[in-house]
């Protein structure tokens, strides 16, 4: 059985805290600042962690080896 590899672009995305869970950028803000409220922004600074179905389809298709 071959090694799987671990998908390239996943592992500049995501990454894995140490009870699991995946950890991605905040969504919603790369363009279009001025439409958005000064609470939305504040509150998408950082990280988030992902929900627990996006986590398990992140974990099981593209970081296989996490």
């Amino acid at each position: 059985m071959p090694k799987l590899k671990t998908k390239s672009g996943a592992k500049k995305r995501f990454r894995l805290t140490g009870t699991g869970k995946v950890v991605a950028a905040q969504a919603g803000k790369r363009h279009g600042m001025r439409k958005r409220s000064q609470t939305m922004i504040r509150n998408a600074r950082g990280t988030t962690t992902l929900c627990e179905a996006d986590a398990r389809i992140i974990k099981r298709n593209f970081l296989v080896n996490g």
